[in-house]
């Protein structure tokens, strides 16, 4: 082989390897920073407020807010400047995954605030009517594998899908002032598909179930929302297989940890669980701290 012919062939080689690298560091997520609610949004990106346990605030490339799981006022991790339900600013929609405490929380007392409807996809909306805690306009309801664009063909998009948890309304009936058990739909998560195309998962509270895969692979999240705490949901160790092997987001931001003993999981032990080999890059937040996508 000639040094004309070698050089040209190691220079075509290097050429090679650096389109491989380019390509390889355009799909890496790109590192993001969280930071103090009071902090200016960034127009045009999806900005996520944690507010302890599985409260969200998301607001969307278009300027919607949009709430998930509001238990604010009796959430111990909820900071002191959000126990106030007017400091969460305008509310266009409320999301409830389930009907346990923690999630359903204050959707009620927020959604009149607002006249915010509230959306759950699996059955419990009837539910609040009947019990008189909102009134039916501001109850909407989809079911799992449904969508809808509550704010037109050009607003974002929610899905409804699968959550493995349970989903009792316990209720205080206040005439006889005792707890009433009452049925409270299916668990679900949410695909929220923004109007610049982001997709994010919020997983409510769930086990590990192997149709992640299956709605990781038919709605390519960008972000997820997952649970960590276990004992009532996913702990790191599952947590890791559902975002490493099932959904393979760019972003993850573990959730439901920390407020209570029993909820033992931490970030640091998910981080370990998922390993280098993770394309995932996790987000770790305190409550009322920001992140924009």
């Amino acid at each position: 082989m000639t040094t004309r012919r070698l050089s040209a062939l190691l220079l075509a080689c290097s050429a090679a390897t650096l389109g491989a690298c380019a390509s390889n560091v355009g799909n890496a997520p790109v590192p993001v920073q969280p930071t103090a609610a009071s902090a200016p949004a960034t127009a045009g990106k999806t900005d996520v407020l944690w507010l302890g346990q599985a409260a969200m605030r998301i607001t969307t490339p278009g300027g919607k807010v949009i709430v998930i799981d509001p238990w604010l006022t009796g959430n111990p991790k909820t900071p002191a400047g959000f126990k106030q339900l007017s400091a969460i600013g305008k509310v266009d929609l409320i999301l409830v995954t389930h009907a346990h405490g923690d999630h359903l929380g204050d959707a009620p007392e927020l959604a009149k605030l607002n006249n915010a409807p509230i959306y759950t996809g699996g059955g419990m909306g009837n539910q609040l009517v009947q019990l008189g805690l909102v009134p039916a306009n501001l109850s909407q309801r989809f079911g799992k594998s449904g969508s809808v664009m509550p704010f037109g063909p050009t607003g974002p998009k929610i899905t409804a899908v699968h959550a493995e948890h349970s989903s009792e309304l316990i209720y205080k009936n206040p005439t006889t002032g005792k707890d009433e058990a009452h049925y409270g739909g299916e668990p679900v998560g949410y695909i929220i598909e923004m109007e610049n195309g982001f997709k994010v998962w919020h997983m409510g509270d769930t086990g590990l179930f192997g149709d992640m895969k299956l709605i990781g692979d038919r709605y390519k999240p960008d972000l997820v929302l997952i649970p960590i705490g276990g004992h009532f949901t996913m702990g790191p160790q599952d947590a890791a297989i559902a975002i490493r092997d099932f959904v393979k987001p760019k972003y993850a931001i573990p959730m439901h940890y920390g407020t209570s003993p029993m909820l033992k999981g931490t970030p640091d032990e998910l981080k370990a669980a998922l390993g280098t080999a993770s394309g995932t890059a996790v987000v770790v937040m305190e409550p009322g701290m920001r992140v924009g996508f």
